[in-house]
């Protein structure tokens, strides 16, 4: 039984470390130092004439010299061609620039087929937010609204199927964020940009994903499609049945959770916390709520990751009990398995009396922590992937809580409380080998740590200070050091 206790502890261990590993040396991670960039110059600028904007009211498309229409509402604008190809998109919202976040000038084409294959649309204004293509009788017309999604009807007295191509290039930071091709179903699929996948859905919305923005096409009613990601930097949706009319709508947003579920069709599923999506929701909300009392990120962190440590306590007080009665019985447990060791039968009798007798239970030390681990792998998905802490600054070297630690002083200091927490830690183990594994883990987790987020490094050493700290108090309490009756 003893075994299982270390299996148990061995296992949740190394699963920690193969979450980190696979997320250093492979997963997506955190921006570096970005500043917010500029606002796009426009095409109108940049041929020396005036950019009109007019206030937030009725949208006025405006047609340029080089067959290119502006949906305007107050500050969001969506620039697309006679071709129906989205040029630009300009949102307050979003931090960072749209050709730089999509890493394309044309990201986005949709294409019809009347019978004789996908061709391109060619579009004139034909009225206030209307346009019509008079080769294919196709009309077009076109909204935004106030939240920034703009929505384009597209219609035909003849039935048509359609393609839409996202086109992009493969991007990676040095600090492993990257760029990705999404498709959401009823679950989030990151696609590589050069990469071939294809496969028949019923998508809800599909786009491109990268530091920490979303370019994002919806549809208002889900249809089966057919996607096709290709090894030219493109991605390819199409309908495989022919329609009289199509309605999308395009987003391009900054992944604030909150922000995307108001725009609905589970766009906040684009940040992507996993399995531990439940989790993750309500740790994010906790972060948020003790932001709005003392507003800095940081403390934010160490007050939730107290409140957790106080509601998880009874699971900690149990675990910490059994460990503690279990290397108590652990000479006498093994004078059993010696005792009886070409008698398994009678080795497990022994053994089962023994942790009766001393109160000692062989699961309770490792059950409590691993109920606890869909709380901690969901605190390191919200500080892996929420937005809230890009650019927000802690204290002193610490100026941003997505960016490394400068100066490693937090993983050094998470890696020293690791090791002083195993000091304290009740050793069951006996076998040499798990017990040099155990013995390198800080090691591992401060290595592993050193380019993650300083927030994510904040809060396992503020957690693994405040465990020393209730591990010191249950060694004082009354129960722990009763005597194990033997």
């Amino acid at each position: 039984m003893g075994s299982e206790q270390k299996n148990a502890f061995l296992a949740i261990s190394l699963s920690a470390v193969i979450l980190f590993g696979w997320q250093y040396y492979f997963a997506p991670k955190k921006l570096a130092d970005a500043p917010i960039e500029a606002p796009i110059t426009t095409q109108a600028e940049k041929e020396g004439k005036p950019n009109i904007t007019p206030a937030a009211g009725p949208i006025e498309p405006v047609v340029s010299e080089a067959s290119r229409f502006t949906l305007n509402r107050g500050e969001v604008s969506v620039t697309f061609d006679n071709n129906l190809i989205i040029n630009d998109f300009k949102n307050p919202q979003a931090a960072f620039g749209f050709a730089d976040t999509v890493g394309s000038t044309k990201p986005f084409k949709i294409e019809f087929d009347f019978g004789q294959g996908f061709t391109s649309a060619n579009v004139a204004q034909a009225g206030d937010n209307k346009f019509y293509d008079a080769t294919h009788d196709l009309t077009v017309t076109t909204s935004l609204d106030e939240k920034g999604a703009a929505t384009f009807n597209v219609t035909s007295p003849k039935a048509f199927r359609y393609r839409m191509l996202f086109v992009s290039e493969a991007k990676k930071l040095e600090n492993g964020q990257q760029r990705f091709f999404d498709i959401y179903t009823d679950s989030l699929t990151h696609l590589d940009i050069n990469d071939e996948d294809s496969k028949d859905q019923a998508i809800k919305w599909a786009g491109i994903d990268f530091n920490y923005h979303l370019f994002g096409v919806y549809f208002e009613k889900e249809t089966n499609l057919i996607y096709k990601n290709s090894t030219n930097s493109t991605l390819s949706i199409h309908s495989n049945k022919s329609e009289n009319a199509v309605s999308f709508s395009t987003v391009f947003v900054k992944k604030d959770y909150d922000y995307l579920a108001q725009l609905g069709h589970k766009l906040q599923n684009s940040v992507d916390f996993g399995i531990w999506g439940f989790f993750a929701v309500w740790i994010l909300k906790g972060l948020q709520f003790f932001y709005t009392w003392f507003p800095n990120y940081g403390i934010s962190i160490i007050l939730l990751t107290f409140l957790i440590r106080m509601i998880t306590f009874p699971l900690q007080y149990k675990s910490i009990v059994s460990m503690k009665k279990l290397q108590l019985v652990q000479p006498e447990l093994t004078k059993i398995r010696e005792k009886f060791k070409d008698d398994p039968q009678r080795m497990q009798k022994e053994s089962m009396e023994l942790f009766k007798k001393s109160g000692a239970n062989p699961i309770g030390g490792c059950l409590p922590l691993i109920l606890q681990m869909p709380v901690f792998f969901a605190f390191y998905k919200v500080l892996n992937h929420s937005v809230e802490l890009v650019g927000a600054p802690f204290m002193l070297w610490i100026y941003d809580l997505s960016n490394k630690d400068p100066y490693y002083v937090l993983p050094v200091l998470m890696t020293i409380a690791m090791f002083l927490q195993q000091k304290l830690t009740p050793n069951t183990i006996s076998d040499p080998v798990q017990k040099k594994v155990m013995l390198f883990m800080p090691v591992v987790f401060g290595f592993i740590m050193k380019d993650l987020p300083s927030g994510l490094s904040l809060y396992i050493f503020v957690s693994t200070i405040l465990g020393i700290l209730q591990q010191v108090f249950v060694f004082n309490s009354k129960k722990s050091t009763d005597p194990v009756v033997v």
